[in-house]
């Protein structure tokens, strides 16, 4: 299906949506649980766009690709009465509504993108299930999306496509990244700071560097949806995608127990945030790739 409504009028701003449909810690009148779809754009740091953000509750007898596709027919239409360009892609969060939310997105021409880089999906959801939900008739005390599986993916190697020369730790004040928007930088993944962040913070991160092929990686990098970097024992992982998870480095007893501190003082001191640099050389002032990453719940 195609329309006016995938078409953005000249001198709008395509931007990405970020999509949660699932059931609530909520029983409604029938005892079922209340199903809900959540939608919000991705905020592009630097830009200062209207967000678009739309709550709609689902029956539990209509939860089907055939409701979610009229859902979302009807928020493209309300975007583009506010003068909002439609999505250029939707984000799926939860890997369990992959199926579902695709056939829903091909029967309006959307490209769907299974990816955990929901971040301001996720920080509404837990305004929700802090403020709203327990406000409901009918709300249940318990974790808004069920528990990681016990047993996560085995980190698989990097490609040696994707390998750099060498990689290095970095460590940034949050503060910096304030004018991320504005470096140089060939692919790029950022994110709005948190609004308590201590700017004198330490943001923890890798710089990965190669000569000849440092577009090529941030390339490869930016396809993969990179979520968090985290230690698993002596590993040093890059998270992405919805479950992908991918071994970086094996580091000496010393080294992976400095890291996991700094990853731990920067879920403290500034929301959680990470970053991963391309770079050719540790000298240039041009990023190849640099993307932003936060903690996220496992869901």
């Amino acid at each position: 299906m195609t329309s006016a409504l995938a078409n953005p009028a000249a001198g709008q701003q395509t931007v990405d949506w970020e999509l949660d449909y699932y059931s609530r810690p909520i029983l409604d009148a029938d005892g079922k649980k209340r199903w809900e779809l959540l939608i919000c754009s991705t905020p592009i740091p630097g830009r200062d766009l209207e967000p678009f953000r739309l709550a709609v509750s689902c029956p539990s007898t209509s939860v089907n690709s055939i409701w979610l596709r009229q859902a979302l027919q009807t928020a493209m239409a309300e975007a583009q009465q506010r003068g909002l360009a439609p999505p250029r892609r939707l984000r799926c969060w939860r890997a369990s509504m992959r199926t579902m939310v695709q056939r829903a997105a091909e029967g309006l021409g959307l490209e769907l993108l299974p990816s955990r880089r929901c971040y301001a999906l996720v920080e509404w959801l837990q305004q929700r299930q802090q403020q709203v939900y327990p406000a409901e008739d009918g709300y249940l005390v318990g974790p808004l999306a069920p528990p990681a599986a016990p047993i996560r993916p085995v980190p698989l190697p990097l490609p040696e496509a994707a390998r750099g020369d060498r990689w290095a730790w970095a460590s940034l004040p949050a503060g910096a990244l304030a004018a991320a928007a504005e470096w140089e930088v060939g692919f790029s993944g950022l994110v709005p700071l948190p609004d308590d962040f201590d700017p004198e913070a330490p943001v923890p991160g890798i710089r990965l560097f190669s000569a000849s092929r440092a577009l090529a990686i941030a390339g490869w990098l930016a396809g993969l949806e990179p979520v968090r970097l985290e230690m698993d024992g002596q590993q040093l992982v890059l998270e992405a995608g919805l479950e992908d998870r991918w071994l970086l480095s094996n580091l000496a007893a010393d080294a992976a127990a400095a890291a996991s501190e700094a990853f731990a003082l920067a879920r403290q001191g500034a929301g959680g945030l990470q970053f991963i640099a391309v770079q050719a050389d540790e000298r240039d002032q041009r990023f190849e790739g640099f993307w932003m990453l936060r903690d996220l719940p496992d869901a």
